[in-house]
C-alpha cells in the first residue's frame, strides 16, 4: 500500500494542465483546463486497502474524498486512515481531505448516495455486484462503475496456437476473481479444428471446468453443456463458457449481446481483423494479442486506480488521477463584446 501511494505521489500533476488551446476570429483566446471534480464519496467491501488508494488517488487529483468501508474490516480500515491523516497534517493539508464515515451503518450508504445535501460530486462503488447495482439504483449523483465484468477472448482464424494458449491461460486462470478475468472463451470455426481441442485440453488441466457448446462438447467428452446463461454469467470462479463462432462479425455480435462493455480480446496474426476489432467493439478495454488480465490502472501506469468504469460518459476504464479531473474553459478578450 506505501510503495502504490508513492508511485501516485510521482505521478504528473494532473489538475491545472491546459489541454487545449484556440484563438477566436474576434480574438478571444480560449484554454481548456483540467479541474478537480470536487468530492468524491467511495463505497467499498472487504478490502481495505482501498481506503490507501483511493485516498491518495483522490487527494493526488485535487478532490476531497469521503469512504464508506465494509462492514468485515472497520479497524483495518480505520487504523489506514489515520495514516494517511497522518501525512495530511505533516504536508500542511486539511485533515478532512480525505474522510472515513465512522460507521459501517447501512444508512451512511443510504445518506451518500443521496449526495449528502449535494455536498458530492461523483460516487465509486468497489465491491460485488450486490453492492454495484445498489449504488447505480439509488445514487442520485453521476457513478464510476461496472456492473459486471463478462470478458471475452476470441481466437480468431489467423491466431497462432501457442500464443493463444498462453493468453487464454494468463486471462483465465493468473487470477479468476478479479473483473478483468476472462468468462467466455470464443474460438473462429476457421480454426476450430486445430486450436479448439488443444485449448479446452489446456484449461482443462489447469483445473478450468469449461463449459461449452454442441462444437466444444463434440471437441472434449470432459465438457459439460452450457446453457443460455453461461454467455451472460461473471464466474469469478475457475470456469469459462466456451463457443465456436463463425467469424469475426459472429464474434463481434456475441460480445455486443452478451459483454458487460468491460474489456475484449482478439488473439490473431491478421492485422485487418485486429483493427475492426479495436475498433467497433463498444469495451472500455480493447486487447490485440494480450491477456485481459492487464485492464488494471497500475498496469497502464496510472499508480492505480480507483475502479473500471464502463459507462460512456467522462471516465472509462481503469479510473486513475486523470479520470478524477473534469475541466473548464479561461477566456481571455481584450474588451470584446457580443453583437
Amino acid at each position: 500500500m506505501a510503495r502504490g501511494v508513492e508511485e501516485i505521489a510521482d505521478l504528473p500533476d494532473p489538475v491545472g494542465r491546459v489541454v487545449a488551446v484556440f484563438e477566436r476570429p474576434n480574438g478571444l483566446r480560449i484554454e481548456r483546463v483540467t479541474t478537480p471534480l470536487g468530492v468524491i464519496g467511495v463505497i467499498y467491501e472487504s478490502r481495505p486497502n482501498v481506503t490507501a488508494d483511493a485516498g491518495a488517488l483522490c487527494l493526488k487529483s485535487g478532490n476531497a474524498t469521503i469512504l464508506r468501508g465494509g462492514s468485515d474490516s472497520p479497524r483495518s480500515s480505520a487504523v489506514i486512515h489515520r495514516c494517511l491523516v497522518a501525512g495530511l497534517e505533516s504536508a500542511g493539508l486539511p485533515a478532512e481531505a480525505i474522510a472515513l464515515v465512522p460507521t459501517t451503518d447501512r444508512a451512511a450508504v443510504g445518506a451518500m448516495l443521496a449526495g449528502l445535501d449535494g455536498d458530492i460530486d461523483v460516487i465509486v462503488p468497489r465491491g460485488g455486484k450486490s453492492l454495484v447495482a445498489r449504488v447505480q439504483h439509488e445514487a442520485r449523483v453521476p457513478v464510476f462503475a461496472h456492473l459486471e465484468g463478462i470478458v471475452h477472448v476470441y481466437v480468431h482464424g489467423a491466431a497462432d496456437l501457442e500464443m493463444a494458449k498462453r493468453i487464454v491461460l494468463n486471462a483465465k486462470m493468473r487470477r479468476t476473481g478479479v473483473c478483468g478475468a476472462a468468462e467466455t472463451l470464443l474460438v473462429d470455426r476457421a480454426c476450430a479444428a486445430t486450436h479448439l481441442a488443444p485449448l479446452v485440453d489446456m484449461l482443462l488441466a489447469a483445473g478450468c471446468a469449461v463449459r461449452g457448446d454442441a462444437a466444444t462438447l463434440a471437441a472434449d467428452p470432459r465438457v459439460t453443456p452450457a446453457s443460455e446463461q453461461d454467455w451472460d454469467t461473471e464466474y469469478l470462479d475457475a470456469i469459462i463458457a466456451v463457443r465456436v463462432v463463425d467469424g469475426l462479425d459472429d464474434a463481434m455480435t456475441h460480445i455486443a449481446t452478451h459483454g458487460s462493455h468491460h474489456t475484449d480480446c482478439i488473439v490473431t496474426r491478421d492485422e485487418a481483423a485486429a483493427a475492426r476489432f479495436l475498433a467497433e467493439v463498444d469495451s472500455a478495454i480493447v486487447v490485440h494479442n494480450a491477456s485481459t488480465q492487464f485492464a488494471d490502472g497500475g498496469e497502464f501506469g496510472f499508480g492505480g486506480e480507483i475502479g473500471i468504469a464502463t459507462g460512456k460518459m467522462h471516465a472509462r476504464g481503469p479510473v486513475g488521477v486523470e479520470q478524477l479531473t473534469s475541466f473548464k474553459y479561461r477566456v481571455r478578450g481584450e474588451g470584446q463584446t457580443r453583437p
